[in-house]
């Protein structure tokens, strides 16, 4: 961890209590509640200020994860409602990136993914909160951004056809542009802004996840996506021009400025396209 960054660690620690319960959950263990500081979202802060896995904290949030693991492979981040593939995903990112990934409950959540998949390539979140016109017979755009990020962690990547399917789908949407699935994600001027961190559905997000993919480093859509992303760099290093306000006082990724971690992602893009 960088000491520049210690700052933003004591800030989002600061919020850990917020919801009524520490390591950012409510009593009841509700990992997606009270957003941007979430159980979940704030394990993913402090995992890009290079706070390390085995820090006690962040033990704690991965036992929180599991508590929540059923034996499907899904995960329940709240104690009532239903459990959407978007919340398992996100979840199961958590773990990856601290080091899960060969954890056989892990693995058993990549399996359900593969047994999931929907007939267009992508995963698909049933919450018909628009109605249920026609754009709702396609996946979720971000869900299915949020499992080929995880994917990455896997030993499939880039050896699973239906993965290449997964990203077919995005790269589709990247023509198709309007807002589909029950969620209506779209490409608009929102999409293109450069978020960070991720937080959803984005240019910035879409091209860091399919830079790890074979299957769309050449193709014309995503190279199209890239050149978008790289027309906004400032002399190579990226600036952040949308975060949510609650988290816009983080050094890290302060508005209007260029970002240095944000720009190390941008590097591994890189990297990847010429691996």
């Amino acid at each position: 961890m960088e000491q520049q960054y210690m700052t933003d660690v004591e800030a989002i620690l600061s919020h850990r209590y917020d919801n009524g319960a520490d390591y950012w959950t409510t009593p009841d263990h509700k990992l997606l509640k009270g957003a941007p500081f979430t159980t979940l979202e704030s394990a993913l802060y402090l995992l890009e200020l290079g706070v390390p896995p085995e820090d006690e904290v962040m033990k704690h949030v991965a036992a929180l994860i599991f508590d929540g693991w059923r034996e499907d492979g899904r995960i329940k981040v709240s104690p009532s409602g239903g459990i959407y593939p978007c919340h398992t995903a996100l979840a199961v990112n958590v773990l990856c990136r601290m080091g899960y990934a060969d954890d056989e409950r892990v693995k058993k959540s990549f399996d359900y993914f593969l047994a999931t998949q929907q007939q267009d390539g992508g995963w698909k979140c049933n919450k018909y909160s628009f109605g249920r016109g026609e754009e709702t017979a396609y996946s979720t755009p971000y869900t299915t951004l949020e499992v080929l990020d995880l994917f990455r962690y896997a030993r499939v990547l880039n050896k699973e056809q239906r993965l290449d399917r997964a990203v077919e789908f995005l790269l589709e949407h990247w023509v198709i542009r309007k807002p589909i699935s029950p969620c209506h994600y779209g490409i608009g001027s929102r999409f293109l802004q450069i978020e960070y961190p991720f937080r959803g559905y984005g240019l910035f997000y879409y091209v860091y996840v399919l830079s790890f993919y074979d299957r769309a480093k050449a193709d014309p859509r995503f190279l199209e996506a890239f050149e978008a992303l790289r027309s906004k760099t400032v002399h190579g290093e990226v600036p952040v021009e949308r975060v949510v306000p609650k988290l816009a006082a983080l050094r890290f990724c302060k508005k209007g400025g260029t970002s240095e971690l944000a720009t190390r992602r941008y590097q591994e893009i890189l990297r990847n396209l010429t691996a």
